[in-house]
């Protein structure tokens, strides 16, 4: 059986592949375009490994090589929280390395559950990807397994993780027009969540 990439690196960021399943096919999404980010390994999972499988690649690596610990692989962390959880208090245990989460804001529908407040203590810094301005926009954008409620979930999701972790952003791909973003701003001035605007991935 060849190998999983589990853990990965871009610069000086330790990155950690829990799932290849996410609720969203997003137009832009890189994995329509390849199988990996920044010429790296290949990040399909043949199986997700477990929380302890994961701790021990951690335990393969020096923390004190990298700035921070990115929950983002080819799917979204969240849809396995508990997981996540667990290896966020390993690294807890061992180093007090920043921990961040890449997600699309949509563990609530998910899990059916508040999620943002599992997280507290666990998690320094959440970057919700916010996509668009309007959840006609966001559902032709994501093509969410939700549909139109999925942005009012996403917007639910950003205003408890902001009670809840210390440090939340809101982000949107440079793919969509101008108009696009400057009204997504204008969404993340209203919750006091900061904007970034990423570069597509080509």
């Amino acid at each position: 059986m060849k190998s999983m990439t589990i853990l990965y690196t871009i610069g000086d960021s330790l990155y950690v592949n829990l799932t290849n399943r996410c609720p969203c096919n997003c137009t832009f999404c890189v994995r329509h375009e390849k199988d990996s980010v920044c010429e790296g390994e290949n990040l399909w999972l043949e199986r997700e490994p477990s929380a302890e499988e994961v701790i021990e690649e951690f335990k393969k690596r020096n923390l004190e090589d990298y700035k921070e610990v990115v929950f983002c692989g080819y799917g979204e962390p969240l849809v396995r929280i508990d997981e996540l959880i667990e290896v966020s208090k390993y690294i807890r245990s061992v180093s007090d390395i920043k921990i961040r989460v890449n997600s699309n804001g949509l563990a609530d529908l998910v899990h059916g559950k508040n999620t943002a407040e599992m997280l507290k203590g666990w998690v320094d810094s959440i970057s919700i990807s916010l996509n668009a301005p309007s959840k006609e926009e966001y559902n032709e954008i994501t093509k969410s397994q939700f549909g139109l409620k999925a942005f009012d979930g996403l917007l639910n999701f950003a205003k408890e993780a902001k009670k809840n972790i210390e440090d939340v952003q809101f982000s949107v791909v440079d793919c969509i027009t101008e108009d696009q973003i400057e009204r997504s701003r204008k969404i993340s001035e209203e919750l006091q969540i900061p904007l970034r605007v990423r570069k597509m991935i080509e």
